[in-house]
């Protein structure tokens, strides 16, 4: 018998694939489970229009058997088998696949459902074995060969005995080492785990002798060792099913079970796809996050399959970030087993499958907003931060995909609304959306901004998120309404006569209000007098770009880049301050004055929630003004 060499380009493969591509090394079973389906998938074709086949549809089986003192696993089937020339050919050539050959022959045929493409995957069983044995006869065939090799350097094929028709491969298992348990793939457990995770949807019965200890009967406290056969597999996903054929509690059932939680989920997404991509989607949008939705440790993705076949238990190309919360699968014919990080990145199949998946997620985010309100404003609760973070992230790139999903509380009688109900309110008179930003509802409700724009008539949406404003700067304008925050300093709810009046009263006192601007000490950008204010005597407002909630967002950020609203320091007209002030400054009473300009600034920091610079200071003013 002659050893026959692997191609010189096919050692470097297996030496690549063994060491490198291959990382997970339990996937051997997948792959070798897989190639046995595909086996079986070629014969039951041919029964289809050959009655001397002679077996039926449930006959087709694959077998695992496992000898734990002799370290072999075994992986049988009784498919189509492989003659010699096909043996050299599909195994003595890594990458090339009589499963692939096989299915572009028959790609017009419709009952063809072969995986393929399962040349390098079979020597992933070199990554467990030192040995692998394949012993194969082909259907109606009186002759059996096996296929033996040790590895890299070489294969025999030699004619033998076996009595059935199809494949058997034999794994010597490799000897256990410090960093690998090689033996936990001789226990049954392990096995039937591995089953379940990556072939639980094979479409053939996967069978494996068990053993299951019993009470003997008749007996209370005697146990008996039973050796049964038990089918490893469910072998029909739920997701290919109709969806007139899955009941809710199916659905529940298979999400808890499949994504370990506790609840039933929010919704079900349930969709087949045909086309340039063509694909089965199971999708779940969780009642509640999970633990560690918030924490760097989350993983997104979800399961990708390809014909049944796990390839990934978490496929993250497959969900933008503002979707992160979403579980479930994807089932793609399109799709190799033997796909890798680095492929999914650029696979043009992939991104055409994660674009559609992502706008069927959006519409049916919206049909829930409009037909089940009451279950959306409790999801928005949970994950509407999530979508704030995917209008503001990319530049806003996304922005007009999500501006309709989110909410905000507002004045109205603080329930969510949306921008679109907010702006069909507004009426086409109001050309601008009132927001306020604060840490809760309550402390906004405070604001002494908030009485002028209630007074005149205006709903305000209440911003306490601290990605809120973030995310409003970004959509600068919904609907042809630019968004106002009424604590900057183009709030403009005055009539042209008021107008001119306050900027009569400035232009008359900037003397004294540029003296309160100094004795501030770069505190303030600006003094001036306003009539936005009602009761409060004070407050202040911010210039340009930065406002003084994302002042404190942005510095609460652990870096060394501190960043600085301009700030107005606003005093009401009308209230008596004001003329105390100016005559402070006209009978030159500037000590007092600076005091009362730093009193004024502190008060408008506590009722924005700024921290006041100089507590003791302040302690200091308020003392002295006590006693005089």
């Amino acid at each position: 018998m002659i050893k026959k060499q692997f191609k010189a380009e096919s050692k470097k493969l297996m030496d690549l694939m063994i060491n490198s591509i291959y990382t997970n090394k339990e996937i051997f079973l997948r792959e070798l489970i897989s190639n046995a389906s595909d086996a079986l998938d070629k014969l039951y074709f041919r029964s289809l229009t050959d009655s001397t086949v002679g077996l039926t549809k449930d006959e087709f089986v694959i077998r695992i058997d496992i000898d734990k003192d002799a370290r072999l696993i075994k992986i049988a089937d009784n498919g189509c088998g492989m003659t010699e020339t096909e043996l050299e050919n599909n195994l003595g050539t890594i990458a090339k696949s009589g499963s692939l050959a096989f299915k572009t022959e028959n790609e017009k045929t419709e009952d063809v459902d072969i995986i393929g493409q399962f040349g390098v995957g079979f020597y992933s069983a070199f990554m467990v074995s030192d040995k692998v044995e394949v012993v194969s006869k082909p259907y109606g065939a009186e002759k059996a060969f096996r296929w033996t090799s040790e590895g890299a350097d070489g294969y025999t094929v030699e004619e033998c005995e076996k009595n059935s028709f199809g494949t058997e491969i034999t794994l010597y298992i490799k000897a256990d080492t410090e960093s690998e348990k090689y033996s936990t793939y001789l226990e049954q457990y392990k096995i039937e785990a591995l089953v379940k995770k990556y072939s639980d949807y094979i479409r053939h019965p996967i069978k494996m002798q068990v053993e299951t200890e019993r009470l003997k009967d008749g007996s209370e406290d005697e146990f008996e060792t039973i050796v049964e056969d038990k089918i490893l597999n469910s072998r029909v996903p739920i997701w290919k099913k109709n969806k007139n054929e899955v009941t809710e509690e199916e659905y529940t059932a298979f999400y808890t079970d499949k994504f370990y939680d506790y609840e039933a989920p929010v919704k079900v997404i349930h969709s087949k796809t045909e086309g340039n991509a063509t694909y089965n989607a199971l999708l779940f949008i969780p009642k509640h996050p999970p633990f560690d939705y918030f924490s760097k440790d989350f993983e997104k993705g979800l399961q990708l399959y390809s014909r049944g076949v796990l390839i990934m238990d978490k496929c993250k190309e497959l969900l933008p970030d503002y979707f992160s919360f979403v579980k479930g699968l994807v089932d793609s014919e399109d799709l190799s087993l033997n796909i890798s990080r680095e492929t999914l990145q650029n696979d043009g199949q992939l991104k055409l499958i994660a674009k559609t998946i992502e706008k069927k997620i959006r519409t049916e985010l919206k049909k829930m907003l409009n037909n089940e309100r009451e279950a959306y404003e409790e999801f928005f609760k949970n994950f509407g931060l999530q979508l704030k973070f995917g209008i503001y992230n990319s530049y806003g790139m996304n922005k007009d995909d999500l501006k309709d999903l989110i909410m905000f509380k507002s004045t109205l009688e603080k329930k969510y609304v949306t921008l679109e109900e907010y702006v069909e309110r507004a009426g086409e008179s109001q050309d601008v959306i009132y927001y306020a930003c604060g840490e809760t509802v309550e402390k906004i409700d405070m604001l002494p901004q908030m009485d002028a724009v209630k007074e005149k008539g205006y709903e305000v949406l209440y911003l306490t998120e601290y990605v809120d404003e973030f995310c409003i700067k970004m959509l600068a304008e919904y609907e042809g309404k630019r968004f106002q925050n009424i604590c900057d300093e183009n709030l403009d709810l005055d009539t042209e006569e008021e107008k001119n009046a306050i900027k009569e009263k400035n232009e008359k006192s900037k003397d004294a209000l540029q003296f309160i601007k100094e004795s501030l000490d770069g505190d303030v950008s600006g003094v001036r007098f306003t009539n936005k204010l009602k009761t409060y005597s004070v407050c202040l407002t911010s210039e340009g770009g930065i406002s003084l909630e994302m002042e404190k967002v942005l510095n609460a950020m652990p870096n060394d880049n501190k960043v600085k609203a301009e700030i107005v320091l606003e005093i009401n007209a009308s209230h008596p301050v004001a003329d105390k002030i100016i005559s402070l400054y006209e009978n030159d009473k500037k000590d007092e004055l600076k005091d009362y300009a730093k009193l004024l600034y502190a008060q408008g920091c506590l009722i924005s929630g700024v921290s006041v610079k100089d507590p003791a200071e302040l302690s200091r003013i308020i003392s002295d003004l006590m006693v005089k």
